[in-house]
C-alpha cells in the first residue's frame, strides 16, 4: 500500500510530500511527475516516483494499487478540459481499485465558473464507487500577496470585491489537511469544507499592510466589468480577467466567508491568519 500524490511538484503537492515524509517511511509515498527532472528531488529523499500527465490517459497506466490512498491534485490548466482529465485519474484509481481517493475541490457556489469543473469532477467520483473525499478547499492567502511590492510602492489595491470576507488559509495548512486525511482513518465519502479560521476583507487588508509597512495604502473598490477592463489593459489575457473579476464577485458576495473550523480541527491547530502571510511576503 502506497500514498500517492498526482501534480505532486506544484506548489501544494510539494507540500504535501514534505508532510506526509514526516508521518511515513518514504518508500510508502509515490510522487506522480511530469518528468524525471521534476521528480529527482523526491527521488533524492527515497520516495517513489512515477511520469504521468493528466492529459494522457495510457500514462497512468500501472501507478496505482489495490489499497492505494491518492490524493487527486486538481488540474491548474484552465483553459483544458479539466473534469476529463481529473476522470483519468479517477478511472485509473478504479481500475486499480484503490482504498481512497482524496480529491482537492473547492470552497464556494455550483453557479460559480470557477467551481463548475469541482462539481463536475465530484459528481464523477461520487458515481465512480470509489471511497472518497473531498476537500474542499477556500483560496490560498498566498495568492492575495502575490505583487504586494507594487501595492505598496503605488499605495492603492483595486479589488472587484467590495467588503466581502474571505477565510483564506495557507497552502501548507491546506496540505496539512490533505496529510491528516491520507494518514487518518474515517473520511471516507465525506466532503470537508476547508478554510481559514478567521474571514478577511480588503479594507481590513489594506489596513494590516499598511501598518506593517508604515505606509497609507488605500483600498479603491471597483465593478468586475471595471476590474475586468483594468486587468487586461495591463495585459493579462480577457478569460483569466473575466475568471479573476468573478472570483471578486464571489468574495464581495459572501460565498468565501465561511469559517467552518474543519481544517483546523483536521490539522490539530489554527490556520495562518492573514497577518502572517502579509509579513512573509514582506520579508522576501
Amino acid at each position: 500500500m502506497s500514498i500517492v500524490v498526482t501534480g505532486a511538484t506544484g506548489n501544494l503537492g510539494r507540500l504535501v510530500v514534505e508532510g506526509l515524509l514526516e508521518q511515513v517511511p518514504a518508500d510508502r509515498i509515490t510522487a506522480v511527475v511530469r518528468s524525471a527532472e521534476k521528480g529527482a528531488r523526491f527521488e533524492a529523499l527515497g520516495v517513489r516516483t512515477v511520469i504521468a500527465d493528466y492529459n494522457v490517459p495510457e500514462s497512468f497506466e500501472g501507478v496505482f494499487t489495490a489499497g492505494d490512498r491518492v490524493l487527486l491534485i486538481s488540474s491548474s490548466e484552465m483553459t483544458a478540459d479539466r473534469v476529463a482529465q481529473h476522470r483519468v485519474v479517477i478511472d485509473a484509481a478504479g481500475s486499480a481499485a484503490v482504498a481512497l481517493l482524496a480529491y482537492t475541490s473547492a470552497a464556494g457556489g455550483h453557479e460559480s465558473p470557477l467551481t463548475e469543473a469541482h462539481r463536475r469532477t465530484e459528481k464523477v467520483l461520487a458515481e465512480s464507487g470509489l471511497p472518497y473525499v473531498l476537500l474542499r478547499n477556500n483560496w490560498y492567502s498566498e495568492i492575495f500577496v502575490d505583487g504586494l511590492a507594487t501595492v505598496v510602492e503605488q499605495g492603492v489595491l483595486v479589488r472587484a470585491a467590495g467588503d466581502g470576507r474571505i477565510a483564506s488559509a495557507t497552502r501548507a495548512d491546506y496540505a496539512a489537511g490533505a496529510v491528516a486525511v491520507l494518514t487518518g482513518e474515517g473520511h471516507e465519502n465525506r466532503a470537508y469544507e476547508l478554510g481559514g479560521d478567521t474571514a478577511w476583507n480588503f479594507p481590513e487588508f489594506t489596513a494590516e499592510l499598511g501598518r506593517q509597512t508604515g505606509r497609507e495604502i488605500v483600498y479603491t473598490p471597483v465593478t468586475a466589468e471595471a476590474y475586468t477592463d483594468l486587468l487586461v489593459g495591463a495585459g493579462m489575457p480577457e478569460l483569466y480577467a473575466s475568471i479573476l473579476a468573478g472570483a471578486d464577485a464571489s468574495f464581495a458576495s459572501g460565498e468565501l466567508a465561511g469559517t467552518s473550523g474543519e481544517l483546523a480541527r483536521l490539522i490539530g491547530r489554527r490556520t495562518t491568519p492573514i497577518a502572517d502571510t502579509v509579513a512573509a511576503a514582506l520579508k522576501r
